[in-house]
C-alpha cells in the first residue's frame, strides 16, 4: 500500500480543502471539536484518497505479478508473502470504503472517487506502458484527487478546476522518468521530465494572477521545492542510470507534499501552508520503512 506515498494523498486533498476557502478557517478546525461539520468533511476525504490510493497501489502489484517475479521479486506477492487472490480482495475492499467515505461528503466527491478509481484500474492494467498515455493517465488521477478535496464545497469545482493541471503536469514528469528506474532510461525522457517540472513551478508562481492567491506566501515553500527536486531530475536526465532515476522518482513523489504546501499557503496563508508541510517528515519516516517505488 507504501504508506509513504499515502501521506502525499493527504497533502492533495489538504490542499484542495484550501482551495475551496475552507482552509482558511484551520485555526477554527484545530480549535474546535470533532463536532465541527468541516473537520468531519475533511476526515471522509482524508478517508477516501486513503482508500483510493492504497487500492490503486494494490491493484498495480495485482496486475505487475508475473512482471514482478522477473524485475521485483521482493515485493509482497511474487516473494510469496500475500497471494495474488487475497491482495486483489484487500484492493477491492478498498475501493469500497473510499466509495462509501466520498459518498458521505456529496455526489460530486462520490462521482470523483469513481473517477479516479477507474484511471487508477485503467492505469495498473493498460496505460502504465504506454510512454505517452501512462504519465497522463497517473497525472490525472492525481489531479482529481486534489478535485477531490476542492468537492468539500461542490459549488466551486468550476472555479478552481485549474488546478487539477499542476499536479498532472507534476506526476506526468514522475512517471515519465520512472519508466527507466529498472533498466534505465533514455536522456530525452529525462529532459522533458525537467521542462516539465520547470513549467509546474511556473504555473505555481503564476497562480498570483488570482485574486485569491497570495503569491508572498507561497514563496518559501516553491523555494524549497525548487532546491529539493531540479537537481535530482537534471541528474537523472544527465545520466539516465536505474540508482539515479530511482532517486529522483521518490525525491519527486515525496515532494509532492511541498508543491501542494506551496498551493495551499498560497490560497489560506502561512500557517495553513506550514501545516501541510508537516506530512513531509510523516512520509520520510514511513519511506525509511516501505517501498517508495
Amino acid at each position: 500500500m507504501r504508506p509513504a506515498n499515502i501521506v502525499t494523498a493527504w497533502a492533495d486533498i489538504l490542499v484542495g480543502f484550501a482551495a475551496s476557502g475552507l482552509g482558511v478557517i484551520s485555526a477554527e478546525l484545530i480549535n474546535n471539536s470533532a463536532n465541527n461539520p468541516n473537520l468531519v468533511t475533511l476526515g471522509w476525504l482524508l478517508l477516501a484518497t486513503t482508500g483510493l490510493y492504497g487500492g490503486g497501489i494494490v491493484f498495480n502489484d495485482v496486475f505487475d505479478a508475473e512482471l514482478d517475479k522477473q524485475e521485483r521479486p521482493s515485493r509482497a506477492i511474487p516473494s510469496g508473502r500475500v497471494s495474488r487472490e487475497n491482495a486483489a480482495v484487500l484492493g477491492m475492499i478498498l475501493f469500497a470504503i473510499a466509495l462509501f467515505a466520498a459518498s458521505q461528503v456529496s455526489g460530486l466527491s462520490l462521482a470523483i472517487a469513481i473517477f479516479i478509481t477507474c484511471a487508477a484500474l485503467l492505469y495498473d492494467s493498460l496505460a502504465k506502458h504506454h510512454p505517452f498515455f501512462g504519465p497522463l493517465n497517473m497525472g490525472l488521477c492525481r489531479g482529481s484527487n486534489l478535485l477531490l478535496g476542492v468537492s468539500a464545497v461542490p459549488a466551486i469545482i468550476l472555479e478552481r478546476w485549474y488546478l487539477a493541471i499542476i499536479p498532472i503536469l507534476y506526476i506526468a514528469a514522475i512517471t515519465a522518468i520512472s519508466q527507466g528506474e529498472v533498466h534505465g532510461g533514455k536522456k530525452i525522457t529525462g529532459v522533458i521530465a525537467v521542462i516539465l517540472i520547470a513549467i509546474v513551478l511556473t504555473a505555481v508562481l503564476s497562480l498570483g494572477l488570482f485574486t485569491e492567491y497570495t503569491v508572498i506566501f507561497a514563496l518559501p515553500f516553491a523555494a524549497l521545492l525548487t532546491v529539493r527536486v531540479l537537481p535530482n531530475f537534471i541528474q537523472a536526465a544527465r545520466e539516465p542510470e536505474p540508482e539515479k532515476i530511482r532517486k529522483a522518482v521518490k525525491v519527486g513523489v515525496l515532494s509532492l507534499i511541498i508543491l501542494d504546501a506551496t498551493i495551499a499557503a498560497g490560497f489560506a496563508g502561512l500557517p495553513y501552508g506550514l501545516l501541510v508541510l508537516i506530512l513531509l517528515p510523516i512520509s520520510l519516516s514511513f519511506a525509511k520503512i516501505f517501498a517508495v517505488t
